[in-house]
């Protein structure tokens, strides 16, 4: 048995459009390029985890992946947990480690949710997260879940909507040195608070994009002989409610929950973290992790921002590849690009996006539905 699990690679495609490009073939790039960095052999993979795909609603998505791409893994599993899945086959994956049954996992995530459905196809999908029986009849959307939650905890925090915008010009400065995102062109809060009003008070550009794209990982036994090491040091999940309607506090979602539990277990603090990839599907969700999870005070996370936090050269630089806000959302492997830029950023290999000072212990938080199951992870950099 093993007593550590190394994030041995991590590799992804770029956000977008990949017209004609299936779910399976952007996984298959995605596991291509991380199997090179890794510097394996298929035959030597003998665990798979695959995050399921919206536009490929197959009933076994791992073993289908896995004949697409020559494996046969002694471990498959495909996983449904919302935007929180891709944190949380990394943990699963951690696990197989650490337990000894498997030595290395391929975790990988892909999607065209952008061009291989409609955009009512796509409406319609997503907003099965609400409650078919109070929820879904009356029309709601996942935007609509989420400005109603933001609605109650601006109430209560006194966060404006200029507040929120901050965080979309930040994620979108970030992304404009990175040429894989999504969205590079420059905004300002002028552009985020005149931008069409998607549900109150939520407007175009406080809602992520959709994008094709993938995401894979190597988890292993061993760490990669010629770079840093980069292990999976705590990891922690929460599961307070699953509907909007069944939450009670907009100021306890389960994300504080879930980091104490991945913290306690690194053996680390809030403090300690160097690095931070935060779920950000609306600016709202945002917002409201940091100051769950303890990067901000209550309402005071955008002041904290204007006061030089979060940017690439504070001591907590936040999503640095520009988040789901502007590198893009393509599904599971959207949370997963979080994961990607912690590890370029802690490996030294982020290019000209590399931090001034190669972060240590990165913290990962993602969450799925309606701030509804929490992941968060730590990362820890070695030699």
């Amino acid at each position: 048995m093993s007593t550590t699990a190394y994030i041995r690679a991590a590799a992804g495609t770029a956000f977008g459009r990949h017209a004609g490009a299936s779910s399976l073939d952007l996984m298959a790039a995605a596991a291509s390029q991380t199997l090179e960095v890794a510097q394996l052999a298929r035959e030597q993979i003998d665990g798979l985890l695959c995050g399921y795909s919206t536009t490929l609603p197959h009933l076994m998505l791992s073993t289908l992946f896995a004949e697409r791409f020559g494996l046969q893994p002694a471990y498959a599993h495909s996983m449904q947990l919302g935007g929180a899945t891709g944190a949380a086959m990394l943990m699963a994956a951690r696990e197989l480690v650490i337990s000894g049954r498997c030595e290395n996992v391929l975790v990988v995530a892909g999607e065209n949710r952008l061009s291989g459905q409609s955009r009512d196809s796509a409406i319609q999908t997503l907003a099965q997260v609400g409650d078919a029986q109070y929820e879904v009849p009356y029309g709601a959307s996942v935007p609509a879940y989420y400005a109603l939650m933001a609605s109650e905890y601006m109430h209560q925090t006194g966060l404006q909507r200029e507040d929120l915008a901050e965080f979309a010009v930040l994620m979108r400065r970030h992304a404009q040195s990175h040429s894989g995102a999504h969205l590079r062109d420059s905004i300002c809060i002028e552009d985020v608070l005149s931008s069409k009003l998607i549900t109150s008070p939520l407007g175009l550009l406080d809602c992520c994009p959709i994008s094709d794209g993938a995401m894979a990982m190597l988890v292993s036994k061993h760490p990669h002989h010629a770079g840093a090491r980069i292990s999976l040091r705590g990891a922690g999940q929460a599961h307070l409610h699953q509907h909007l309607t069944a939450m009670r506090d907009v100021m306890n979602c389960g994300a504080a929950v879930a980091a104490q539990a991945a913290l306690q277990q690194a053996g680390l603090g809030v403090s300690d973290m160097q690095f931070l990839g935060i779920y950000d599907s609306f600016t709202i969700t945002l917002v409201m992790l940091l100051e769950e999870l303890g990067f901000a005070d209550r309402g005071q996370a955008a002041a904290a921002l204007r006061a030089g936090a979060f940017q690439t050269g504070s001591q907590q630089p936040l999503n640095t590849h520009g988040g789901l806000l502007s590198y893009g959302h393509c599904g599971v492997a959207g949370g997963m690009a979080h994961v990607l830029e912690a590890w370029s950023q802690m490996a030294g290999m982020a290019g000209a996006r590399q931090l001034p000072q190669t972060p240590s212990f990165g913290f990962i938080h993602a969450d799925g539905g309606v701030m509804s199951s929490h992941v968060s992870l730590v990362l820890s950099r070695e030699g």
